[in-house]
């Protein structure tokens, strides 16, 4: 039968679009692809890559600039580093050392340790740009420096990791996919407030750093940050007096435990201010602020109330506030104005369709982020370093090098969960090592000392509680969620173990230097203010809902069971009594067993005399595994009053003489005295 003709101009229609269609399909260009796509090869981006190539997994990252680490290039713009770097510790172990080390990234090459690049306990930026630049280099890191990502866009695919790709347009118009991105960009623009006479502000970023500039001049500095501070301290010598203006009062990184706060190397202009000498701190909301500026070029504030008042905005017809209150504190003129508010995260490069929000209150000027660092209208996409500080803003560490580098292993272990079916890292250690285990731990880890009250450590116990899992520095923020984020199982309760500073000792108006400010006692380690170690205890694993009610000032639920280790002033948390003897007992409450270890003797002795054994005499001796004993050791514990000499035989005539004794008289002679067992129990088994 012959197909009717409209019949055929709809076959023929359908292969010309067909045809067109391959057409057009051949003539796309093929974006390249990556399943780890990173923005930004500052600091965290840099270490993000070196997880990613460890771990041999397709990764790209973008770099705007023709080397790593632009921000150091620019600032801080008078080049002081505030991250210390503590070359000597008195110790070796370079785990340990890395708590007092806040520049170097995470690597197994000790050559690419920042200590090597610097003899400055407060660095030069420039020595930072050196250490980033060959980071990238020794490592060989897949870095495509000049190239911006302009534009970021989502493309749904159900056959994606997360249900779509990112897609990235760079400023050649070169597209990219990726199934996984991470924002490693930092917050690098510039806060302005904008208000009646902003214009007159210069910015933190451009303002001459040649004190020379300010010879005789008064100076207006707005802010109230370290930035702020640094510029402050670099022309406190040359002005005739500095103002500096912000809404909230100074607050000292020493009062409130956060590095980001004012640090010691640039308050000098607190000693000016205090001791009378010109200088001084205001407060006042900049958006209320008013600039005008005279005939002579000097600038006069006043508030945006006299301003609307006014009917004119000429200086001279402005009404200032020092025409009604005469001794008004800023009625001196300035000659210039400088803005040191900050930075914040660059939102304008994401498509409405990524859904990457800000932050709420003080938090804004970064994006809204989960604990896990996933933006949390979008599956797939993390956020890293500086940029992620939402998670701890004013609590730990985490917008810093020193902080975010552990940060940044987290995710990648999250990521490795996910994606590759790469459980979290852990160990598996016989219950009686879980004493020794926490104090290793408190007494080195970095990680947990850095990111404090964030990161913790995990300690997963199995079925009969004979063995123990441990997991390092898991982000306590999604706790509730540690079986399907790291693939390990909680089968019989759980410990946390993580650094705490006391609740009432960090603030901005905390006197942390007050007499009796330490505690030293162990029976008072609950109220200890400095960072200390805090165990956790939870019979299960704690659910959403607890953890969205936990209080504000808890890093977690209220626990089953919580122990704190005494404050100590050379952190060194092995003190036999006041350290290690309180927690082996408070392990040993939560387990319900004993965690001591003992001579073979005494596991014999209680071999006779106990229907249960402790687990060192289960696991070691009657395994017939444990240290072999010699004659200098048992005469060391006969002397010592440990035990009985049981070397000593009866002669052969006393032997003659003697009837023959049954053998229940023999296990009673040689059973040990109630009170030698108690002996026994206590001394040097007591550790």
């Amino acid at each position: 039968m012959m197909p009717t003709p409209s019949k055929h101009a709809q076959d023929l229609l359908l292969t010309f679009a067909l045809c067109v269609a391959s057409s057009w399909a051949d003539d796309l260009p093929v974006f390249p692809y990556h399943d780890y796509c990173i923005l930004g090869a500052g600091p965290s981006g840099l270490q993000m890559a070196y997880f990613l190539q460890r771990a041999g997994r397709d990764y790209v990252v973008f770099e705007r600039g023709h080397a790593p680490g632009g921000f150091f290039a620019l600032y801080p713009r008078h080049r002081k580093l505030i991250s210390i770097n503590k070359r000597y510790t008195g110790k070796s172990n370079s785990e340990f050392n890395l708590r007092h080390d806040w520049n170097s990234l995470l690597s197994h090459d000790s050559r690419l340790l920042f200590r090597h690049y610097s003899r400055d306990f407060f660095p030069d930026a420039d020595a930072m740009v050196h250490y980033l630049g060959d980071f990238a280099s020794l490592l060989n890191l897949q870095v495509h420096y000049n190239t911006s990502i302009i534009h970021v866009m989502l493309e749904k695919d159900t056959k994606a990791w997360n249900g779509h790709y990112f897609i990235l347009v760079d400023q050649n118009a070169q597209y990219y996919k990726c199934s996984v991105l991470l924002v490693a960009t930092g917050t690098w623009v510039p806060h302005k407030v904008n208000f009646p006479g902003s214009e007159y502000v210069e910015g933190y970023e451009s303002v001459s750093i040649d004190p020379e500039d300010f010879v005789g001049q008064s100076v207006l500095i707005l802010g109230r940050g370290n930035s702020a501070f640094e510029t402050a301290e670099n022309i406190l010598g040359v002005t005739n007096f500095i103002h500096m203006i912000s809404r909230s009062r100074v607050r000292l990184s020493w009062a409130t435990h956060y590095v980001g706060d004012l640090r010691a190397i640039n308050n000098g202009l607190l000693d000016t201010y205090q001791l009378k000498s010109l200088d001084g701190l205001l407060e006042g909301d900049l958006e209320d602020l008013v600039l005008v500026k005279d005939k002579k070029g000097k600038l006069h504030t006043t508030l945006r109330f006299y301003l609307e008042n006014s009917n004119s905005s000429e200086a001279e017809s402005v009404l200032l506030p020092q025409d009604e209150l005469d001794n008004f504190a800023a009625r001196a003129p300035y000659d210039r104005a400088i803005r040191c508010l900050g930075w914040k995260f660059d939102f304008s490069i994401f498509n409405k369709s990524i859904g990457l929000m800000k932050g709420k209150g003080n938090k804004k000027k970064y994006p809204l982020i989960k604990p896990s660092y996933e933006a949390k209208a979008t599956r797939g996409l993390f956020v890293l370093g500086t940029a992620s500080h939402s998670v701890d803003f004013r609590k730990s560490a985490g917008g810093f090098i020193h902080g975010f580098r552990y940060t940044a292993r987290a995710v990648h272990r999250l990521l490795e969960a996910r994606h590759h079916d790469v459980p979290w890292p852990s160990s598996v250690y016989p219950i009686m090592q879980l004493t020794n285990a926490i104090v290793k731990r408190v007494n080195e880890a970095s990680g947990l000392y850095q990111m404090f009250s964030v990161l913790a450590d995990v300690i997963l116990l199995n079925e009969n509680a004979m063995e123990f899992e441990y997991l390092e520095e898991y982000p306590i923020g999604v706790l509730q969620d540690l079986e399907w984020r790291t693939g390990r199982k909680v089968q019989n309760g759980l410990f946390v173990v993580l650094m705490e500073y006391g609740k009432n000792f960090s603030g901005a108006d905390k006197d942390v230097f007050y007499y009796n400010r330490a505690v030293g006692e162990a029976q008072h380690a609950w109220q200890s203010n400095f960072l200390h170690p805090v165990i956790y205890y939870y019979k299960h694993l704690p659910t959403e809902q607890e953890m969205r009610l936990c209080p504000p000032d808890w890093p977690l639920p209220r626990p089953d069971a919580i122990h704190h280790i005494v404050e100590d002033f050379l952190t060194d948390w092995t003190a036999p009594n006041a350290h290690i003897l309180p927690l082996r007992r408070f392990l040993e409450n939560c387990l319900g067993t004993d965690l001591r270890r003992f001579y073979a003797e005494s596991c014999f002795l209680f071999a006779l005399t106990r229907r249960k054994l402790p687990p060192f005499c289960q696991q070691g001796y009657m395994r017939m595994q444990g240290l072999v004993g010699n004659e200098r050791l048992r005469r060391h514990g006969v002397e010592a009053g440990l035990h009985e000499d049981y070397t000593a035989v009866d002669s052969p005539n006393e032997q003659e003489g003697s009837s023959i004794q049954s053998h229940d008289q023999l296990v009673e002679d040689h059973m040990m005295p109630n009170h030698q067992l108690q002996q026994l129990m206590s001394t040097k088994d007591e550790l």
